[in-house]
């Protein structure tokens, strides 16, 4: 089967009717117009997208403070890597964390389990991904952290630091 599929379902209308609703209701008290797009604490966080997790209130920032970056497993990529030279030479971030968490599927699962999990659930075969899964998550942490503070287009000296977050406590932990 191919990657690129044409037989998806098209859109219907009400798919997305509740969170257009809420946003009306958001629109209708916005009162963030006029925030700057810079960084006003100069943070960027590298986190993961599990929905256990939230950045803003977990470090006590509100919007505008900071860039905040998601995907599975909080990795370190070749986009997060871009993103964070625009965000650091452009947008007023001046020091880095990358905040992992406990009981992270990326941390718990095999590749195998991951490829046979999705094909079981949809049939697509996706062997061909890699999903960067997570061995020893310290040891993982340390090396996204590394390969942050490594990378040459970002201003040299940019604190980089890795965070192990607790979803049962609430806690964060610096653990690189």
């Amino acid at each position: 089967m191919s990657p690129f599929h044409s037989e998806r379902s098209p859109m219907r209308s009400d798919e997305f009717s509740d969170v257009l609703s809420a946003n009306g209701h958001y629109a209708e008290r916005f009162a963030l117009a006029g925030l700057e797009p810079v960084a006003a604490r100069g943070l960027a966080v590298v986190t993961c997208m599990d929905s256990r997790i939230e950045p803003l209130a977990m470090l006590g920032l509100n919007p505008g403070d900071a860039k905040i970056m998601r995907n599975a497993g909080a990795r370190v990529t070749t986009d997060v890597l871009r993103t964070l030279a625009l965000a650091t030479h452009l947008l007023g971030v001046t020091r880095i964390m990358v905040v992992a968490h406990t009981k992270c599927k990326m941390a718990s699962a095999t590749a195998d389990e991951v490829v046979e999990a999705i094909e079981q659930s949809s049939g697509i075969d996706v062997r061909s991904l890699d999903f960067q899964l997570i061995g020893d998550q310290k040891a993982t942490l340390a090396e996204d952290v590394q390969k942050i503070r490594s990378w040459p287009f970002l201003p040299p000296g940019v604190p980089v630091g890795g965070f192990l977050y607790d979803v049962d406590t609430g806690r964060l932990t610096q653990e690189a």
